[in-house]
């Protein structure tokens, strides 16, 4: 039964009732539901995906909502609803972005929907077998190789690395079938996770989305049964990231709703991980979402807590997942959205590019994939300012290092500055650089 529960798999679950003397007149009387109705879910396959129908038929039949994977309230789950309903023209993207976010808000909550059982099941590939026994140096093992793994993110792009994350994933998520002690599970889980998570940024970075859902719903759930909540709120943010980028891509605002959604989910796991730079990184990134939905008060107040936050953060004590998070980082989703702002003003596009080129100036050759963004953003800024003769001339640096990048979202992040060139079409320099753009883009 609560195996069928957790699916909201009723056929199933009406029937078992039946098998103990529960009439479905009765079944019926206790849900509010109609013999026709009844009769399309036990002879039909009928499938009940309603939020208030499936809180209706748990409250009649006495069954805590927790079991349906319904724990949060009903402000939420419409509220979650409404921010998937417009978010993508694609049904198939429609559904993904909404039970991830709905699963996100169970987990995050409180109620996971996934089996613990299932955790260790490959996401899309079979691999080789894993040791019967382990400890902590295999825990270790597990964390050097993604720490590793990172660093040639940050450096060359998810492209660089993507398969060997994903075959890291199917072979260590064995290990939780291996016997091992206490301590042992928990790092297991931690590094697991964080594991997944690495997966599913590497994935989204060369466009394979619907894997790097997946990767990022498994990776919450771990994160949670650890109760790492500062690794939660690390998935939540990129998660975010993720429809953030998607709404930029396909123009389609209503999914930067989604993407502030999982932002602030991330805030409610980051306020108890004590952690005050993810709540920095969490408020920054929630900052550029409102700037794209042109609420420029929100905005400024989710930039100037996140400058706060990071003013009394720690960052050499914080875990690796957020320790990227630095200076750099909050200049440079200062600058962005400032620029990004629908209707910017000169003085937001001056301040923008002030915070955008000292971000740059603070960049290491470690991080050549945030830098070419700023790069990016920085050369838009200047067209947009009329600042032409600048913007052409970071416009090519920026072009420059996206072809050193194997990042798909990389090349997707051109697309502002080769609508501003395009702009300008009696400048020789500018309809090259468009060029440039379409080039290395047709090439990815």
């Amino acid at each position: 039964m609560r195996k069928a529960l957790a699916r909201r798999d009723l056929k199933t679950v009406y029937r078992l009732l039946g098998n103990r003397g529960i009439s479905q007149r009765e079944i019926g009387l206790r849900t509010g539901q109609s013999q026709s109705e009844l009769y399309e879910i036990l002879h039909k396959n009928r499938q009940i995906q309603a939020y208030d129908l499936l809180a209706r038929i748990a409250d009649g039949l006495g069954i805590p909502r927790g079991y349906m994977g319904l724990a949060y309230d009903h402000t939420t789950e419409v509220a979650l609803d409404l921010a998937a309903a417009t978010c993508s023209t694609d049904a198939t993207e429609r559904e993904e972005v909404r039970d991830l976010l709905s699963h996100a808000a169970n987990v995050t909550m409180g109620t996971s929907v996934g089996e613990v059982a299932a955790w260790w099941q490959p996401i899309d590939k079979d691999t080789a077998p894993a040791p019967t026994h382990i400890n902590m140096a295999d825990v270790d093992r597990i964390k050097a190789l993604t720490s590793a793994m990172r660093t040639l993110d940050y450096r060359h792009g998810g492209g660089a690395c993507r398969d060997a994350v994903a075959a890291e994933v199917r072979w260590a998520q064995q290990l939780l079938n291996s016997e091992c002690g206490d301590q042992t599970k928990k790092g297991l889980l931690t590094a697991l996770a964080d594991l997944h998570n690495l997966a599913a940024w590497t994935s989204f970075d060369v466009g394979m989305y619907s894997i790097a859902r997946k990767h990022f719903g498994r990776a919450l759930e771990m994160a949670q049964s650890a109760n790492d909540h500062s690794l939660a709120a690390n998935v939540l943010y990129r998660t975010g990231r993720l429809h953030l980028h998607r709404g930029a891509d396909k123009d389609t605002p209503e999914m930067f709703k989604v993407a502030l959604k999982f932002f602030q989910l991330g805030q409610i796991t980051a306020q108890d991980s004590g952690s005050s730079l993810t709540v920095a990184m969490l408020c920054a990134n929630e900052g550029w979402a409102y700037a794209l939905l042109g609420d420029r008060e929100q905005m400024l107040r989710s930039l100037g807590r996140a400058q706060d936050e990071f003013a009394r953060s720690t960052p050499e004590d914080a875990q690796e997942w957020v320790r990227f998070f630095s200076e750099a980082d909050l200049h440079a989703l200062s600058g962005i959205a400032l620029t990004a702002l629908p209707s910017p003003t000169a003085t937001d596009l001056e301040n923008g590019i002030g915070h955008m080129t000292r971000a740059i100036s603070l960049r290491g050759p470690d991080m050549t994939r945030s830098r070419t963004f700023e790069l990016t953003a920085l050369a838009t800024a200047y067209l947009r300012g009329g600042s032409t003769d600048l913007g052409l001339r970071i416009g090519k640096e920026a072009v420059s290092a996206a072809s050193t990048v194997r990042s798909v979202r990389t090349l997707d992040r051109l697309a502002p500055l080769r609508t501003a060139a395009s702009q300008r079409p009696k400048n020789a320099g500018l309809q090259r650089l468009v060029r440039s753009i379409d080039m290395i883009r047709a090439r990815a």
